[in-house]
């Protein structure tokens, strides 16, 4: 079954382990997309998980990443492993990221559209009250 949001091709928000050097941006991105250009999440901040990071959404806080746009040909097949690796599943309530569409800025103050991979809702409360926040909001930048 189509959903809608198969049929929506939005950029993705990636703020992590898909960021260029990280360890999933060849195994997933290179090759399968039109551009990368830095971005930048408002409302939200970011959390140490084990090995990856997790966006909460919060006022007052930003989470620094890449808007990356994924070439026609390879958007379907793109949108399905990337929903498998941050392990979301539509309507599950196991899920550890929940993706949504978010406004991301651009360095030219420009937003756009994205899919963003945030904290599901339990994951997020445990986050609030127990984790690891990234001051910075830059998983690259996490020391």
């Amino acid at each position: 079954m189509i959903t809608p949001d198969a049929l929506d091709s939005l950029p993705f928000f990636v703020y992590g382990t898909l960021r260029p050097g990280e360890r999933n941006h060849d195994l997933f991105l290179r090759g399968r997309t039109d551009r990368e250009e830095p971005g930048r999440f408002l409302g939200a901040a970011l959390y140490e998980g084990p090995g990856h990071p997790y966006a909460v959404e919060e006022p007052g806080g930003t989470v620094s990443g890449e808007l990356v746009t994924a070439s026609g040909k390879s958007y379907a097949g793109l949108l399905a492993e990337l929903d498998r690796l941050e392990e979301y599943t539509p309507g599950s309530p196991h899920n550890l990221y929940e993706r949504v569409a978010r406004p991301v800025e651009r360095p030219d103050g420009t937003t756009a559209r994205a899919w963003v991979y945030l904290a599901a809702p339990a994951v997020a409360t445990r986050l609030r009250t127990g984790g690891r926040r990234i001051a910075s909001g830059d998983w690259l930048e996490r020391g």
